[in-house]
């Protein structure tokens, strides 16, 4: 195991968004606790025109706060991690564009869309929630068997939202009866965490939980894709 790593952090940030804040706390936490060193980088969407500008990273971690500034960057950086065996962890934006790279490179709908920035597209894979998930907390159930629920020792969890979009029904079998899969749903079976199975790690969860940093607890995920990305 390496003792020390490098993440990048895929996103435009923003002091005034709580997640971006939590999640160099949450990095540290998790550095402490594998008595390992986490160095991290933001990288502006913008900044990513090639793979070379995210390659050299152990880790990659798409951040909340879409829509991106260079939509197509994030979905670079996503594709990469996939492809390359990258451990990668999506949160809030990056659980939503990670759906929406898979749909567009793997299944090949060219036209999948986001409705927040395409909102009369007609292949919208991300559609708005039927209720907003904003500075909310709620029960996510996780399945056996996966990564997240390996993370957290237990079958349900209470976390908080930013969120007004999520996975569109509509498209919801097409999308996980592959290689990308349910790993975490809420009460009403609504999708809440994706992973791609035979991928060394990658996550992605609707809620944020680098903000269980800001509250001094540990946030299990992100300790689990530190771990992944010093393997």
């Amino acid at each position: 195991m390496q003792t020390k790593v490098t993440v990048a952090l895929v996103g435009d940030y923003d002091d005034s968004v709580p997640a971006h804040l939590a999640i160099p706390h949450a990095l540290k936490r998790a550095a402490d606790t594998m008595q390992i060193e986490v160095d991290f980088e933001w990288i502006p969407t913008v900044e990513i025109a090639s793979v070379s500008r995210i390659a050299s990273f152990d880790g990659i971690w798409c951040v909340p706060a879409s829509p991106y500034q260079n939509m197509e960057g994030a979905l670079l950086a996503i594709r990469h991690a996939r492809e390359s065996a990258t451990p990668f962890l999506g949160t809030c934006g990056g659980f939503q564009h990670a759906i929406i790279e898979y749909a567009r490179n793997v299944l090949g709908w060219a036209d999948a869309e986001h409705a927040e920035t395409a909102p009369g597209a007609a292949r919208a894979v991300i559609s708005p929630l039927e209720c907003a998930l904003v500075e909310t907390m709620d029960l996510v159930r996780l399945f056996p068997g996966t990564h997240i629920a390996a993370a957290y020792g237990v079958s349900e969890i209470a976390e908080g939202y930013r969120c007004r979009y999520g996975l569109n029904p509509e498209f919801r079998t097409s999308l996980v009866s592959g290689p990308l899969r349910v790993a975490g749903d809420d009460a009403a079976g609504d999708v809440r965490v994706i992973e791609m199975v035979q991928h060394p790690f990658f996550v992605a969860t609707l809620f944020q939980p680098e903000r269980a940093a800001l509250r001094e607890q540990p946030a299990p995920i992100v300790n689990a894709f530190v771990s992944a990305c010093a393997a």
